[in-house]
């Protein structure tokens, strides 16, 4: 397919079109017009049509878990590297990000409106892009990235910041939100990359993520949290969290303490089956493939424990370093847990209402014509959602992927 030329609509016919609403593909026109679903064709416009026959088409997937910045499996080079490579780097991983399938990701660690407006503009291709701003991280928590036995200061960096008390808190939450964050990321347990927090253990009081959470919902946003443990996941949910990152270790009786609350989960599968086949020969530190071991085989169990629960479950990748490269290995993994169904849903529906945007997700009138055109049904042939991925049409905006990049290489 050729990029559309201004004004256009474009019908596509025949295609097999699962609409993000109802489960299942049904066969049926397409409208594509002013990067939108039109529920019907405009007279006099300019129309091309395209035969469709043969493709099974899904709205574009979302990736909510997406890091931008993370351009090594070091936390300080992540960190204190100079910005200027971080961002552009940033754009080739946006671009590849684009081209597997993803037509809107959302950084949760990093990101800024600088790279953001670049975005906007058109300067790379790239999917639709929110962020949340560096991580908010206690002393010694998930997001700060000392070693014991490093003595040097650390308060913020790309991708996470140090901040202690409720105070320097509800300021960091209001800077967050003054500057475009989509929403806020804060560390609530240990993490797998840092080096001095165990994984269980809740991080951060309830006065202070009380300080957060009161902020971002005061002003129409809301926050998510790095978690791990049960413990710590309860922690989040009691006081104001209304999505989860990770949370591999949960237990029957806190999925249902989500789902009555209506705690969104946002499982990262490819990130520790990546760190587990690669880490260590990519430079990872012991310290971090140690904690991979713990909490490489509980993550689908926790996914399908959520979905079955109830939970609204969503998709993220969480890849650091050169572990990009396997976003679509994500995918098959979330597919292995949930099922090729539940799995798209998760990928699309279900991620469009954790980040609160009914225009993603779904292929009908007034969502944006984000798609992707797949050779083979993925509810019969799972495979073509993470397989050729050189093979499928990739449209962010009703615009052919392609084509866009090839203009701009």
């Amino acid at each position: 397919m050729s990029t559309n030329a201004p004004h256009e609509q474009v019908i596509i016919t025949d295609a097999m079109i699962w609409d993000g609403i109802d489960a299942g593909f049904v066969q049926r026109p397409l409208i594509l017009l002013d990067g939108l679903i039109a529920g019907a064709t405009v007279p006099g416009r300019p129309t091309r049509r395209v035969d469709g026959a043969g493709s099974w088409v899904i709205p574009g997937l979302i990736d909510a878990h997406f890091h931008a910045y993370a351009i090594s499996m070091d936390g300080l080079e992540n960190e204190r590297g100079p910005l200027s490579f971080a961002a552009l780097s940033a754009s080739v991983r946006l671009k590849a990000a684009l081209r597997r399938g993803f037509t809107t990701v959302r950084d949760v660690a990093g990101g800024d409106i600088g790279l953001r407006h670049a975005v906007d503009a058109g300067l790379f291709s790239s999917p639709r892009y929110l962020f949340t701003g560096p991580a908010l991280s206690q002393t010694g928590g998930h997001g700060d990235p000392r070693s014991a036995e490093v003595d040097v200061c650390f308060s913020h960096g790309h991708m996470c910041e140090v901040v202690d008390g409720v105070e320097p808190l509800r300021v960091a939450v209001r800077e967050r939100l003054r500057t475009g964050a989509h929403a806020i990321k804060v560390m609530t347990s240990g993490g797998v990359f840092s080096l001095t927090d165990p994984l269980p253990i809740p991080q951060y009081s309830a006065e202070e993520l009380r300080a957060v959470t009161d902020e971002a919902t005061r002003r129409g946003s809301y926050v998510t949290a790095h978690s791990y443990s049960a413990e710590a996941v309860r922690h989040s949910i009691e006081n104001g969290v209304r999505c989860i990152e990770h949370g591999n270790l949960i237990d029957g009786a806190t999925a249902g303490e989500m789902a009555r609350t209506g705690t969104a989960l946002v499982p990262t599968l490819a990130a520790y089956d990546a760190m587990g086949r690669r880490g260590a020969a990519l430079g990872l530190n012991a310290v971090s493939l140690a904690k991979n071991d713990e909490v490489l085989s509980q993550g689908s169990e926790a996914a399908a424990m959520a979905d079955h629960a109830g939970v609204l479950v969503g998709f993220g990748t969480d890849l650091m370093g050169d572990l990009e490269d396997e976003q679509l290995t994500g995918v098959r993994l979330q597919v292995a847990a949930l099922g090729p169904d539940r799995a798209l849903h998760s990928m699309t529906a279900a991620n469009a209402r954790i980040l609160r945007d009914p225009r993603l997700g779904r292929l009908t009138e007034g969502a944006h014509a984000d798609l992707v055109m797949l050779r083979e049904n993925p509810l019969e042939h799972p495979a073509a959602l993470w397989e050729q991925a050189a093979r499928r049409a990739v449209l962010r905006g009703g615009r052919d992927v392609e084509e866009l990049v090839a203009s701009m290489s």
